[in-house]
């Protein structure tokens, strides 16, 4: 029997979420298009946990000792072969 492992838990994983239509629009209006924007497959454990779909936009939040927070957004895009 193979274990599932939710690896949100794990203390190395940051933060993901998905962020709101609004927050979207904004960063759009902010950056431009979304094509110029990093990119993180809909395979990604992370993006899977959230049931996020291509073309959403995910918030990551990591922690540094040194740095503090800082906060990073990726489009979710299908993986191509």
């Amino acid at each position: 029997m193979k274990k599932e492992v939710d690896v949100s838990k794990h203390e190395l994983v940051p933060k993901h979420e998905i962020i709101s239509a609004k927050e979207k629009e904004e960063l759009i209006k902010k950056y431009g298009s979304l094509k110029n924007f990093p990119r993180i497959y809909s395979s990604d454990p992370q993006v899977k946990l959230l049931n996020a779909k291509p073309g959403d936009v995910i918030k990551i939040t990591r922690h540094n000792d040194v740095t503090g927070e800082s906060i990073y957004y990726r489009v979710v895009v299908e993986k191509e072969d």
